[in-house]
């Protein structure tokens, strides 16, 4: 199987890992001269995770090429993933130069983060074939895509993509119907949006609140997610008795939310000022560094108790379980 990666920043670098890593070849096209050095390091440390997260098992990898053209990267592709810069105008030249090369049956997937498939897919001839694949940074390593068609994407072609997606050991969720930012990105605007204001007023840094995140609901989410932790705060009594307790304070003036911050320069200096104390001691590669180890070994945790995520990656490695 052969998967083209059109465009190779951060998302479309940890797809070519995804891919690669679980046995595909894959050809990337990227006008950048820098792609192929950048690609190279991100695949070492896809490597470097997957191997302790799927340890003793981990499939064959495939192999890496790289086209000069659109036409060479897409002509028989199995998969072809989309992942420019988030610009409408930028996704559909490119969307149009991709379809007279594409396969008939082959999944025309983009990365978008916001964009409706209605909207990337209009003047298209293959829009049977498109469909957003929003996947989660890093793309080897964190299983969770939202998979969004529109009402002109094929049946079978939603069908065949989820089965891809499953066997490259990730978790597509199907969003019911198209809406702008799909799921994920709107609750996670909603917390940062609710988080700057907590800034801009002064009441906390960025470091205190990615503290509360991390030794307080972060790691609560990471095995239970929202409703179900909600579900155990009703006591015996669960959600019914939660929501009787808790719903009414929704109404209670606490959140921001429909109000946007000004991005102002001093909002801007602000919260940059906090990041570089927070952690401008550690380079972006160290960083990340920390981030994979830290995700693997909670993943590794989970599937000690067969949970979340550690239940998806032991059923990959075993269906049987």
């Amino acid at each position: 199987m052969r998967a083209a990666i059109i465009g190779a920043g951060v998302i479309g670098r940890g797809w070519a890992c995804r891919f690669l890593l679980h046995g595909w070849d894959v050809v990337v096209y990227d006008q950048d001269p820098a792609t192929p050095g950048q690609l190279n390091k991100t695949l070492q440390q896809a490597t470097q995770a997957l191997h302790a997260l799927y340890a003793p098992s981990l499939p064959g990898s495939g192999t890496l090429s790289y086209a000069e053209s659109i036409a060479t990267a897409v002509i028989g592709a199995d998969w072809v993933q989309e992942s420019l810069p988030e610009s409408i105008e930028l996704k559909q030249a490119v969307l149009r130069d991709i379809a007279p090369y594409l396969g008939q049956d082959v999944p025309l997937a983009s990365s978008t983060s916001g964009y409706k498939p209605t909207a990337l897919a209009a003047g298209l001839e293959c829009a049977p074939q498109l469909l957003v694949c929003h996947p989660f940074n890093p793309v080897y390593l964190l299983p969770a895509v939202e998979v969004v068609g529109s009402e002109s994407t094929r049946a079978d072609v939603l069908t065949d993509a989820m089965t891809v997606l499953r066997h490259l050991g990730m978790f597509p969720v199907e969003v019911r119907r198209e809406i702008d930012a799909h799921v994920a990105d709107r609750l996670l605007e909603a917390l940062w949006r609710e988080a700057l204001w907590l800034i801009k007023d002064g009441v906390a840094t960025t470091e205190e609140i990615d503290d509360i995140m991390r030794h307080g609901f972060g790691l609560r989410w990471a095995q239970m997610g929202l409703f179900e932790t909600y579900r155990i705060g009703g006591g015996e009594a669960g959600m019914h008795h939660f929501l009787e307790q808790f719903g009414p304070a929704l109404a209670w003036p606490w959140s921001k939310l429909t109000d946007v911050p000004v991005m102002d320069a001093a909002l801007i200096d602000k919260i940059a000022r906090q990041s570089d104390a927070q952690s401008g001691h550690l380079s972006i590669s160290e960083l990340e560094q920390q981030r994979d180890e830290n995700l693997v070994a909670l993943m590794r945790a989970l599937r000690s108790t067969n949970q979340g995520a550690g239940r998806l990656i032991n059923d990959y490695l075993d269906p049987r379980l």
